[in-house]
């Protein structure tokens, strides 16, 4: 099952307010970036965020789970809970670089 686009404006706007909020589909499903950084994975309607030493004291009772076949274990973040999803954002815009440009082929 893939993300419906419904849940995906809800995640955006959950984490508006955080930030300049975008997304991206990837993959058929999407990469949720607050001020240009890649913050939130979206699969299946469920967000992941990735596992990091910063986030061990605040997620500390989240649940955890793959976003696909493969992938590293990473954090469920309840988008329900609003000072959760904004302490968390506001971690991960600290520590995420901005992703590096691409040369495009030629």
């Amino acid at each position: 099952m893939a993300t419906t686009p419904d849940f995906i404006e809800f995640v955006c706007e959950c984490v508006d307010g955080c930030g300049t909020v975008r997304h991206k589909k990837m993959f058929g499903e999407y990469m949720v970036y607050v001020d240009d950084k890649p913050v939130l994975l979206v699969c299946d309607n469920t967000v992941y965020v990735k596992i990091l030493p910063e986030l061990s004291k605040t997620m500390s009772q989240a649940e955890r789970g793959t976003p696909y076949d493969g992938a590293k274990e990473h954090y469920i973040l309840d988008m329900e809970n609003a000072e959760l999803v904004k302490e968390t954002i506001s971690i991960l815009k600290a520590v995420t670089p901005l992703p590096k440009k691409r040369s495009k082929k030629q």
